[in-house]
């Protein structure tokens, strides 16, 4: 069952700006969440409004350590969940995060001030990503898979 969500930032050029980003490990479905303030609270009133969207699944976040994440207890109170800090450049321990982060450069290119963006296009970007099918999926798409989940989730059918 899905359950361990990773979180990082893509930042705009002078870090004026950014995208948060929440990928789950084992479907690999997206969440994009645009941000005109690189300030802690922002990342995480971002993270919290895109994971009340998510409340069957939502089990874990791994973060990297960066001083915009510093709200961590605030976060995981909030949303009754526990959120983990990876170690000092240790990327691997969010490497679903960081292969996806590596696809969304094609869109969100590093150094491009990203403070003309709204919510509604990086919700377009990480649409695409979620409707691309995966072979580690069996080709099937993230959404796919989430729906899949969602439907047979005692949690979502209210049982």
């Amino acid at each position: 069952m899905p359950e361990h969500w990773e979180g990082d930032l893509l930042k705009g050029a002078r870090n004026g700006s950014a995208v948060g980003t929440l990928m789950e490990r084992t479907m690999r479905l997206a969440l994009l969440i645009y941000m005109d303030s690189m300030e802690a609270v922002s990342a995480y009133r971002g993270f919290a409004k895109k994971f009340r969207h998510v409340p069957p699944l939502q089990k874990m976040l791994t973060y990297e350590r960066e001083k915009e994440r510093a709200e961590h207890e605030w976060f995981a109170h909030r949303l009754s969940i526990p959120v983990f800090v990876a170690d000092p450049h240790g990327p691997w321990q969010c490497g679903t995060n960081e292969n996806t982060n590596g696809l969304l450069r094609q869109y969100l290119p590093k150094d491009t001030d990203r403070s003309g963006d709204t919510q509604r296009a990086v919700h377009a970007i990480a649409h695409r990503l979620n409707t691309d099918p995966r072979k580690r999926l069996d080709f099937a798409t993230p959404l796919d898979v989430y729906a899949q989940l969602r439907h047979h989730s005692p949690v979502a059918c209210g049982t």
